[in-house]
């Protein structure tokens, strides 16, 4: 059995800076990932969004050149198989840049593969027991699966699916009306494809006040957006 100060599992965005602080007060520590470095924001959230939103604003302020008095000729096509490399190749950069720092401090020790409690202060990693005084779980959230009649018939992408994807949809349908779903919304009609949101609230991100909802409303539907509020009585089917 390995002895540590503290366990800490999850190496998302909390984890590694706890990690860090106990390093550099001297303590022992284990950080278990069973997945990637990083977690959501680095691999499947702020980090990937954020460069795929600079895409889409490239091809957006790209269509709107001759509002600017420039001539780029011809039209404007989005190539989703390089968006989805140069998304790849800037979230990986980040995770190995932050797997680079933790092997650089002392006292902190990366360890991979599935932890499981086996007693208050015991842990199994595989066929490992570890064991410390003080123990944390950072192991971070994944995609809520509504319950919707018909879900579970037919594929679907989750957010997680949707920065990884490398083709662009006919037509996206967003379920759901909030920062995460129009996000994606805009991202995807300004790649080129037609977006349709549906929404079960009578407004857009729910929490903002209803004048800002509308406004934001306004926005997508000025860029070709279909936005469908109030739709309680949502199923889904697979049709052609």
């Amino acid at each position: 059995m390995r002895t540590f100060d503290a366990i800490i599992i999850g190496a998302g965005q909390a984890g590694p800076p706890l990690a860090a602080r106990f390093a550099a007060e001297g303590r022992k520590v284990a950080l278990i990932e069973r997945h990637q470095v990083g977690g959501t924001c680095v691999n499947t959230g702020c980090t990937p969004t954020k460069t795929m939103v600079a895409s889409a604003r490239a091809a957006h302020v790209a269509r709107r050149a001759a509002d600017f008095g420039v001539d780029i000729g011809g039209g404007i096509s989005v190539d989703m198989k390089r968006v989805q490399a140069r998304t790849a190749e800037i979230a990986g950069a980040s995770r190995s840049g932050l797997e680079s720092w933790l092997s650089g401090l002392d006292n902190v020790t990366l360890l991979r593969g599935h932890a499981r409690f086996i007693g208050p202060d015991r842990v199994a990693l595989d066929d490992e027991l570890l064991t410390a005084p003080k123990i944390f779980i950072n192991v971070g959230g994944r995609a809520a699966i509504p319950d919707i009649e018909g879900l579970s018939d037919i594929p679907y992408l989750t957010n997680s699916d949707m920065v990884g994807l490398d083709r662009l949809p006919a037509h996206l349908l967003v379920l759901g009306g909030s920062y995460i779903g129009l996000e994606f919304a805009q991202m995807f009609a300004r790649f080129g494809s037609k977006v349709t949101v549906v929404e079960r609230g009578a407004h857009l991100i729910g929490r903002e006040d209803p004048e800002v909802s509308e406004a934001v409303r306004g926005f997508l539907e000025d860029e070709g957006i279909t936005v469908m509020t109030g739709a309680e009585c949502i199923r889904v089917e697979r049709g052609g």
